[in-house]
């Protein structure tokens, strides 16, 4: 894959959702470009007193609906057409949850497993001290990622204090709990999809018992498959870096829990409570009802759609079914809940992290889940009826909800048509 074609991909959903609304073409324009992207080299002192460099990036792909709002990412793989894809589908995912944001992402080129705490710390600060005048409560409002965590958040936001004098704990979110994080945040995404599946399970005619298969146990791993098996349903399959693991009658969610706790892989369960080993390229052609991505992108791709055998798919993961493993499942008849929605349960609870910091007054948990609950099922539903009212597949529907909010305000500072008239 070139490096290119991720944000040309993408960039392939807008062009299909304008298609199906009268926008004025100067909203596209706008949309197919970043806004910004800085790119720096941070320097940081290891502790064998040598010096190391780290590429890293911030983007703010659009900011007409508000401040930009993203993860930063620590991966060694991280490059910055992703930065700019990640971004981009951030701008998609706020307008499709009516959030008063745009999109931005952030990510520097390092493998963190091969960083000390110590040196962890001072990368992050080092994150910190390069991007200060582009962050902002009111400009661009970082969040965890891939490989970062709410530690990570908390020494951003108090490197960020330090720079300009005073707390700013809305200038990030994502933090401990202790310095100004939210309830509810820890298992976020995974309960907005939960919430979402739920909601459309009868339009969907989804059983009262569903096998499900989880490619990636990380953090919206793990959670949908509690929240899912505290349902009832069965957990037949679950893969992470290392491997993956399969038992028919269901998996031992706490067993593979614990594994994970400790540090190793779903696969040291082989052998334990029914568990077999799964080569993890064949989970997506696992015989399940529900398949929930939750690894990174292009897991699902031309060459192994055809496999698939759940009738569902919740996109946890950005990006992880390319637009040509699309065509092929929709043929399928393969419903598909896009990543916009679908996942957008954390950056939801992050907006309400940030309204908390900002009032200074926060909510019990059961308000945040409230809150979050009424705002999945007011969007999903909103997207079900029009996929089926236009006869598209929800993914279009996501973008073509997005797009109008976004055309929306775009248009209302006046494009083309308002100045040639």
């Amino acid at each position: 894959m070139s490096d290119g074609s991720l944000l040309d991909d993408a960039l392939v959903r807008l062009d299909e959702a304008a298609r199906h609304l009268n926008v004025d073409p100067d909203v596209v324009e706008k949309l197919k470009y970043a806004r910004e992207t800085t790119k720096v080299r941070l320097m940081i002192r290891m502790d064998d007193g040598s010096r190391k460099s780290f590429l890293a990036w911030r983007c703010r792909y659009d900011d007409t609906r508000g401040p930009t709002k993203g993860g930063i990412r620590y991966h060694p793989d991280a490059h910055v057409e992703e930065v700019e894809t990640l971004a981009f589908w951030m701008t998609f995912k706020c307008a499709v949850m009516n959030l008063p944001y745009g999109g931005g992402k952030g990510a520097v080129r390092v493998d963190p497993r091969q960083l000390s705490k110590a040196e962890l710390e001072r990368l992050s600060r080092a994150y910190m001290q390069a991007f200060a005048r582009t962050v902002g409560p009111d400009r661009d409002i970082p969040a965890p990622d891939v490989y970062t965590n709410s530690m990570i958040m908390g020494w951003m936001a108090d490197e960020y204090a330090q720079i300009v004098g005073q707390a700013v704990p809305a200038v990030i979110t994502g933090k401990p709990i202790a310095l100004g994080g939210s309830l509810g945040r820890g298992d976020a995404t995974a309960r907005g999809g939960y919430y979402l599946v739920r909601h459309l399970a009868d339009d969907l005619k989804l059983g009262k018992v569903m096998r499900v298969a989880v490619q990636g146990f990380g953090n919206a791993g793990q959670y949908v498959a509690q929240l899912l098996a505290g349902d009832g349903h069965r957990i037949v399959a679950v893969s992470d870096s290392q491997g993956a693991v399969y038992a028919g009658n269901g998996l031992n969610v706490e067993a593979l829990l614990a594994a994970k706790a400790q540090g190793k892989s779903v696969t040291a369960t082989v052998g334990q409570h029914g568990h077999e080993a799964l080569d993890p390229d064949k989970i997506v052609g696992v015989q399940c009802e529900l398949l929930v991505p939750a690894a990174l992108e292009n897991m699902i791709h031309a060459e192994n759609a055809k496999s698939v055998r759940a009738k569902l798919i919740l996109e946890l993961a950005n990006g992880p079914v390319t637009p040509e493993a699309d065509e092929i499942l929709a043929k399928a008849d393969v419903v598909v809940l896009p990543d916009i929605l679908a996942n957008a349960g954390g950056v939801t609870v992050s907006y309400f992290e940030w309204v908390q910091n900002r009032q200074g007054y926060y909510w019990t948990e059961q308000e945040i889940h409230g809150r979050l609950q009424s705002i999945m099922e007011r969007e999903g539903r909103t997207i079900w009826e029009l996929s089926r009212q236009k006869g598209i597949p929800m993914r279009t529907g996501a973008y073509v909800h997005a797009l109008g909010r976004l055309a929306e305000a775009i248009e209302a500072h006046g494009t083309q048509s308002f100045f040639t008239s």
